[in-house]
């Protein structure tokens, strides 16, 4: 099967897939690529701070999820030994600290609303494989295959590589990534809510570690909690018990909920944590967006949201370079020039977080509103 487009996004994630709704609204003849059978399928962050907010709402796109998918969070909390030590509120009483959408929701509102245009086309299940030309001559499509096993190329004008941290993209056009190691990894899991549980964000030091409660809508609480690096093979061959009753011990309203669905190392999703720089994120014909360009650690839910803003302001150069007659490689250079000062100071921001947590619980009853 051969296609043509002028612009093939790779990568069905909420970057990849807001990007291919905003160009096809356009008239941007554009493909999205996807490796997964099912949007949504991937274990991805799922909070929108400030930034995403505002992103999703210059767009309408929350107009378009049912209400019972949206769940703003009222406040944050920080716990240590039962005891709530500060608390953070939004600015207005209507603000919030974070809206929790599932993102198969999210994504299924932004692929039903992309469908409507003709410029659109979606192959999902889909696995890319090579780059057709290079970054001298310039980038002209890729070869892909489906889980059928047959071969698709789409020659296009621009490629933008929205397929997350182990960018598949970025590896066959061989551009350098440094990874940063931030001393932790993270376990994963989900339970449910208990009745009458508020839409709160909880934020505990446990052992040493930070614990991390998400209340999310369809009636659930994320679960992430921080272990040392390196130590999941350690960790899950030691007994799962004593490793769980730290939790419930530190938050017994949640004792039931936690022994119903989380019963073993299984029921953890453990997350290799780095974050990344790329010496580009682009070439000519070609693109990185989000954790492709500039992997972030779950911390303040950056990388969800600084992706989201990557594919709002790509989107409006290509259709500026759309309008001017082509899609230069240095139309591309000022999208990177524009957005990686910002994405450098959030990543700075997340170390100084990460090392400055434990300060959050040094006076009890202090209140930050």
């Amino acid at each position: 099967m051969k296609l043509e487009c002028e612009v093939c996004v790779v990568g069905g994630g909420p970057a990849g897939t807001l990007l291919s709704c905003l160009l096809a609204e356009h008239g941007v003849s554009t493909i999205l690529v996807e490796r997964q059978s099912v949007a949504g399928k991937a274990f991805r962050g799922e909070i929108l701070n400030d930034e995403g907010q505002q992103v999703i709402g210059k767009h309408k796109l929350l107009e378009q999820i049912h209400e019972d998918y949206i769940l703003p969070s009222t406040r944050i909390e920080y716990w240590e030994h039962q005891q709530q030590m500060k608390m953070v509120k939004p600015d207005s009483p209507d603000g919030n600290v974070g809206i929790h959408i599932p993102q198969p929701r999210f994504l299924e509102a932004l692929l039903k609303q992309a469908s409507t245009y003709e410029s659109f086309r979606y192959l999902a299940g889909t696995t890319v494989t090579a780059l057709q030309g290079d970054s001298e001559q310039g980038y002209t499509g890729l070869t892909a295959r489906e889980k059928s096993g047959h071969e698709i190329t789409v020659h296009s004008s621009v490629i933008v590589g929205a397929d997350g941290r182990y960018s598949t993209v970025r590896k066959l056009a061989q551009m350098p990534v440094t990874n940063i190691r931030h001393g932790y990894d993270l376990l994963w899991a989900k339970i449910t809510a208990p009745a009458g549980w508020e839409p709160v964000t909880r934020l505990a030091l446990v052992n040493g570690r930070q614990l991390s409660l998400f209340s999310q809508a369809e009636g659930y609480i994320q679960i992430g909690w921080n272990v040392e690096e390196g130590s999941f093979s350690t960790l899950f061959k030691q007994s799962f018990e004593p490793f769980i009753q730290l939790f419930t011990e530190a938050f017994p309203d949640l004792e039931h909920s936690v022994h119903d669905h989380i019963r073993s190392w299984k029921d953890f999703v453990p997350l290799d944590i780095f974050s990344s720089r790329s010496e580009t994120w682009t070439q000519n014909g070609l693109v990185l967006i989000g954790d492709a360009a500039h992997t972030m650690t779950p911390t303040g839910a950056f990388g969800l949201n600084a992706a989201l803003k990557d594919a709002d302001v790509l989107a409006s150069e290509l259709l500026r370079l759309r309008q001017a007659g082509r899609y230069t490689a240095a139309g591309l250079k000022a999208f990177e020039d524009g957005r990686r000062p910002a994405v450098t100071e959030l990543q700075e921001r997340q170390l100084t977080m990460e090392s400055t947590f434990h300060e959050h619980f040094s006076q009890i009853g202090s209140p930050i509103v």
